[in-house]
């Protein structure tokens, strides 16, 4: 299925058909709806399910020089308003749960509920954005170098052996996004606002996830971020990186099954 937000094409499925229990999912940096393949097929059996491929990501088109986070967010609420979802719980890896903070902080009343995969509500340091600044020079120089080297090390050490298959698969998807879109990403990224303010907000509750090995979102930042909302529920997984949906599947899977059905 498909919306057009700036005369650009916006890509999302959908599954399952009770529309007064909807779930969203939101991919990370890089990635597509695709690496919520297990979690929409076993939870579309008791609720609706929508994943959406961000701009310039998987089967979506890139919508301008900077992707806001913001401006992201619009795109989501034009495909809930295309599938007549007034309230839903949404769940966001990384950059989508950024993005979903940029949600909530608009339409936190179409919110029952928010899960952080390996996400943050927190801005980026200067030096982080002198990191992503740099990361964006040698985008532009090759952008398929980068996702090689990228990709591996979003995972804990010990378990780039073990899921070489599935690395070798992101990477392969990933290539086939336009430098334009990587950057557009990295650019909304660093220019993001600091969330702490809608966590310490929500009434509804709100689920984390993170990894102790996980070198994108340090686990000092974890333990900042778990104490601000009201009603907040956390999985804290040992040997795993940042990619948690991967790393341990069963149990994220088990985890955000959980936190859904004890809310819709």
């Amino acid at each position: 299925m498909e919306i057009t937000y700036n005369n650009s094409r916006i890509n999302y499925n959908v599954e399952g058909t009770l529309g007064n229990k909807t779930i969203v999912f939101l991919h990370g940096f890089t990635e597509s709806l695709d690496i919520w393949d297990k979690f929409s097929t076993d939870l579309s059996i008791h609720h609706k399910v929508i994943c959406i491929d961000l701009p310039g990501h998987g089967k979506s088109e890139c919508i301008g020089e900077i992707h806001k986070m913001e401006e992201m967010a619009e795109v989501v609420k034009m495909v809930l308003d295309q599938e007549s979802v007034t309230n839903c719980v949404i769940i966001g890896h990384s950059m989508g749960g950024y993005v979903s903070l940029a949600f909530a902080e608009k339409y936190s009343d179409m919110l029952k509920g928010l899960g952080l995969f390996h996400s943050s509500p927190f801005a980026d340091t200067p030096e982080g954005k002198q990191d992503r600044a740099r990361v964006i020079e040698v985008i532009k120089k090759n952008h398929s170098n980068f996702l090689m080297n990228f990709i591996p090390d979003l995972f804990a050490p010990d378990n780039r052996k073990k899921y070489e298959d599935e690395i070798n698969s992101l990477i392969k998807k990933a290539v086939l996004m336009t430098g334009e879109s990587i950057i557009a990403a990295q650019r909304g990224m660093m220019e993001r606002k600091d969330k702490s303010n809608v966590l310490t907000e929500v009434l509804y509750p709100v689920l984390f996830i993170a990894g102790k090995m996980d070198t994108r979102i340090p686990f000092e930042k974890v333990t900042q971020m778990i104490i601000l909302p009201k009603d907040a529920t956390s999985l804290l997984l040992h040997d795993v990186g940042h990619m948690g949906y991967i790393e341990s599947s069963d149990k994220t899977l088990y985890a955000v099954k959980c936190f859904v059905n004890g809310i819709l």
